[in-house]
């Protein structure tokens, strides 16, 4: 079993082979205890949409990780694969433009309230 880095690592050197574009990696390892990471890439067309996906998929699992869902591959302009600790999403320019995703999550960190101090 891979350690959430070197999954990390896998998944951007499979999406970098199908040419995927501007490849974002978020650690949102403290801000959800359902996932540690978050990789966002860009696609061109539908079809490399799949394509990157798919590549993802083969890649992992021979290195013996579980994929534990594939989400949009119907319509193709943003599909999600769950790794588990480590979420990919692959989208379209237009819809990543969209939903902002970067954006998002780096308000909700800049959001996250601050504990106090525990009593002494």
């Amino acid at each position: 079993m891979l350690t959430t880095e070197e999954k990390t690592k896998a998944v951007v050197a499979a999406l970098e082979d199908i040419k995927a574009t501007n490849i974002t990696v978020i650690d949102t390892s403290k801000l959800s205890s359902l996932f540690e990471c978050m990789v966002i890439a860009s696609a061109t067309s539908k079809r490399q949409t799949k394509a990157l996906a798919d590549n993802v998929v083969v890649k992992l699992k021979a290195l013996g990780e579980e994929v534990i869902g594939r989400e949009g591959e119907d319509s193709g302009e943003w599909i999600l694969v769950d790794l588990g600790e480590v979420l990919v999403h692959i989208m379209q320019p237009a819809i990543r433009e969209y939903y902002n995703l970067e954006e998002l999550w780096s308000k909700a960190q800049a959001a996250r309230p601050k504990l106090a101090p525990a009593p002494k």
